[in-house]
């Protein structure tokens, strides 16, 4: 069962999917090791797991009656370690489902663990299924699994050792690992060598099919020391592993702070004034063939996708004959690739970052994709293109142009969705919302041209 939510909601929600299967069931973190089979064949009662070892900081105790119940708001200081495994059968089983999905749907319960749905007046209405705590480990990262088993076969890390070989150190001196989950095309995380921070990006197996690494080189190449964003510690264009200095307390553009949009464009407009030139192109409608040649299949999923790639293949020769004249685009500008670094000042105080895309085109592309992935509608699409333009105002030509980008870099990312679809990676909402930019701009760029040829 797939969680689209799973980066935005905790663990109770991921469990109301499959709600509907709760009955005889165990109940599974995928991060918990045991030195002792956990699974039962014998019939019992429902439990949940938690260590004999007493400790601080803990949610649950046993109390004199045998029951599991919360620590906080109670005389008891010290408790039992809640391990998350579960057996629910009976009455308790049908109450956890009809609590999660009861709390699942209430947007407090964002952050809940899944162990919510247990307690009824501060008690969880199962038994203790009470282990020793050397028989369960929870493993989280790279670091707890090195510290339990140094030998394991997981260990063997081809990005571990990549970062090894780059800081002339062991393994063992690479430490505070940490995932960073967001990212639609790459893995990346954290790690401290020499006690300084750093971040490690690894580029998706699908990927090799959508980047090419020695051009994102060639990019970098270009924009080194022009202070558009740090310059990268190392760069392999082989396997596309990528190394840059951690920044304390950076944050992404929030595309719903007028501030912070208007500062993007103003970045957006410097680096463009520089008119930087690569030896690579990026073709809009030559990627869309190519990334629905990748789809493995005779049809998109869009019914009316035939209709709807025609239409926007119809603005290519208003495109053709308004576009600037070509220069190095980050054809990736969106809001997350913009970051803010409240202890750098100047050109470096705020980022534009990920070149993978990057190419020669129509600068004002940059402009359509900062507005699509961030959802724009036409009022805040006007605003953001008044923004880059300022005083210089955007003539009503270059408008219906970046209409016509909107609906071609539209049909772009729903077709690169589709490709990852196709790999068993789901982008539900944005993959639709990219299409439907694809449909409506057709139309408003169409009828900005209708306007405009009446004139002549």
């Amino acid at each position: 069962i797939y969680n689209k939510d799973y980066i935005v909601k905790n663990n109770l929600f991921s469990l109301s999917l499959a709600s509907d299967q709760i009955l005889n069931t165990f109940v599974v973190p995928c991060d918990i090791w045991c030195k002792t089979n956990p699974f039962i064949h014998e019939k019992c009662t429902s439990w949940y797991m938690v260590t004999d070892q007493i400790q601080r900081n803990t949610e649950v105790t046993i109390n004199r009656d045998n029951k599991l119940v919360r620590t906080s708001g109670h005389r008891y200081l010290k408790g039992n370690k809640m391990i998350g495994i579960s057996y629910l059968t009976g009455k308790e089983a049908s109450v956890v489902r009809n609590r999660i999905d009861f709390l699942s749907k209430e947007p407090l319960c964002n952050e809940c663990f899944w162990e919510e749905a247990l307690y009824f007046n501060n008690k969880m209405i199962v038994q203790p299924k009470i282990v020793s705590k050397d028989d369960v480990f929870e493993i989280n990262t790279y670091e707890q699994l090195r510290n339990l088993d140094p030998a394991s076969e997981h260990l063997k890390s081809a990005p571990l050792s990549f970062i090894a070989e780059q800081f002339g150190c062991k393994t063992k001196d690479i430490v505070d690992i940490n995932v960073i989950k967001k990212g639609m095309t790459n893995r990346s995380f954290l790690f401290s060598v020499n006690n300084r921070k750093y971040v490690m990006r690894v580029p998706e197996e699908s990927t090799k099919e959508l980047i090419n690494r020695k051009q994102e080189e060639a990019v970098y190449r270009t924009i080194s020391g022009l202070r558009i964003c740090e310059d990268p510690i190392c760069f392999n264009a082989i396997t596309g592993y990528k190394i840059t200095r951690f920044i304390e307390d950076v944050r992404c553009c929030d595309p719903g702070n007028n501030k912070d949009v208007r500062a993007c464009m103003n970045k957006l407009k410097r680096f463009h004034s520089l008119n930087l030139v690569v030896s690579h192109t990026f073709d809009l409608y030559e990627r869309i063939d190519y990334y629905e040649s990748l789809w493995g299949r005779q049809q998109s999923v869009y019914t009316d996708y035939k209709k709807t790639k025609d239409n926007v293949f119809k603005l290519k020769p208003f495109i053709d004959k308004h576009k600037c004249s070509y220069q190095l685009t980050h054809i990736d500008a969106i809001a997350d690739n913009f970051l803010f670094d409240p202890h750098a000042s100047g050109e470096l105080a705020l980022q534009l970052t990920d070149w993978e895309y990057a190419g020669m085109q129509d600068k004002h592309v940059d402009i359509a994709m900062f507005c699509i992935y961030s959802c724009f509608n036409k009022r805040k699409i006007d605003r953001t293109i008044d923004y880059y333009f300022g005083d210089e105002k955007c003539s009503k030509a270059t408008k219906a142009k970046i209409y016509c980008y909107i609906a071609t870099c539209g049909l772009l990312w729903s077709n690169w969705c589709e490709y990852k679809q196709s790999q068993g990676i789901e982008f539900a909402d944005y993959s639709w919302n990219q299409y439907q930019y694809a449909k409506r701009y057709y139309r408003y760029a169409s009828k900005l041209i209708r306007e405009l040829e009446e004139k002549i």
